[in-house]
């Protein structure tokens, strides 16, 4: 068994790290954290589009590339590095997943092509409130072909053209439009938009069997394992800032690398990414294979995934001592970054709380 990418994906991988390089350096997150008034980087949008990124998991019958789950991996993991300011989680990992799993042809043929090409964005609006999202604790109605409810918060919800909405008899495609109103809500990361929307009786379309929990969380598992590489390479990035910095920056005479404390930090950040690695491969070779063992090893990745990106960033930020804390430096950039990663999708608590039950089925077996 490989437990590494492939030749080919890994130049997939190198090529996306040097093009984001180039077109997504901190200064052009800072342009979207800085302006209220911008969402997300409209022009690395489009370029990220016209790099076929959008479509790599999509088959090429819909317009994608037709690569497969592990070049979008590969691709995730890099845009997690550059701590990208544009929509791609939602659209990729939950829309596009979401009509591939459970859309019609038609829905399929309308909605695919223009996801890969960059001309539509998604999001999926699962939550309500506050609290865990469950049967009885769904609100959102249909009536007549008609959407009624409200979702908050809802990444992305305030740039997306097609909305996923969990409704109490299962998802639905919404378009933005009339009967939809939005209010953008203020986040600790604004790179990533969230908004509060409200349905006032919208047309809508089935999307899937009529078990909501069941096509949300089926939904949820394996943008888990995308959304685990986005953590794990802004983790490395976090790694390899502090390690950077810790071999530039002088104190008493000797780079601040040389004391224990530092070394120790160093190496508590590389043994949580290292062990983050391993259970996101994991949970790509589950996610590409279609094995039955995705559930557990999605919630195995977002776990590991999570604590190593919030261990990383903040680590990070000690590392850089007082300079970690201005505005000046990057720090806070990833910092935020992953805290809004380890809240899409449901909280690390519980994804702790669906690996215990994972385990549990497992052992019973």
């Amino acid at each position: 068994m490989n437990f590494d990418y492939s030749d080919d994906q890994k130049f997939l991988k190198d090529e996306a790290r040097k093009f984001l390089a180039s077109h997504c350096g901190s200064d052009r997150v800072r342009v979207v954290l800085d302006d209220s008034a911008k969402a997300y980087d409209v022009d690395l949008w489009k370029a990220v589009g016209a790099q076929g990124w959008l479509g790599a998991a999509i088959p090429e019958e819909f317009g994608g590339l037709g690569l497969g789950h592990i070049e979008l991996c590969a691709i995730a993991e890099e845009l997690g590095r550059a701590c990208a300011p544009i929509p791609f989680a939602s659209t990729v990992y939950f829309v596009a997943e979401a009509l591939m799993l459970y859309g019609s042809d038609t829905q399929k043929v309308r909605w695919l092509p223009r996801i890969a090409a960059g001309d539509a964005i998604g999001a999926f609006a699962t939550s309500e409130g506050a609290g865990p999202v469950t049967a009885s604790s769904i609100r959102t109605t249909v009536s007549g072909g008609k959407l009624t409810g409200e979702n908050i918060p809802v990444t992305d919800g305030d740039v997306a053209d097609l909305i996923v909405v969990l409704a109490r008899d299962g998802l639905y495609l919404v378009e933005k439009g009339a009967g939809v109103a939005i209010e953008v809500l203020e986040t600790l990361d604004p790179t990533r938009s969230a908004a509060r929307l409200t349905f006032n009786g919208v047309p809508c379309e089935k999307l899937g069997s009529d078990d909501g929990i069941a096509a949300m969380q089926a939904v949820f598992d394996r943008a888990a394992v995308l959304l685990a590489f986005e953590q794990l390479g802004g983790a490395d990035r976090c790694l390899e800032m502090a390690k950077g910095y810790a071999l530039d920056r002088y104190a008493f005479g000797r780079q601040i690398g040389g004391y224990q404390a530092i070394k120790h930090k160093l190496a508590d950040m590389y043994v949580k990414n290292e062990l983050a690695r391993s259970n996101a491969y994991y949970g790509a070779w589950a996610l590409n294979a279609g094995a039955a063992e995705l559930p557990l090893a999605a919630a195995t990745a977002r776990v590991a995934a999570s604590d190593a990106y919030w261990f990383a960033s903040k680590e990070n930020i000690q590392t850089h001592g007082g300079m970690g804390f201005t505005w000046e430096s990057d720090c806070h950039l990833y910092y935020r970054r992953s805290r809004q990663l380890a809240l899409v999708a449901g909280s690390p608590a519980a994804w702790r709380e669906r690996l215990v039950g994972q385990l549990e089925m497992r052992n019973a077996a």
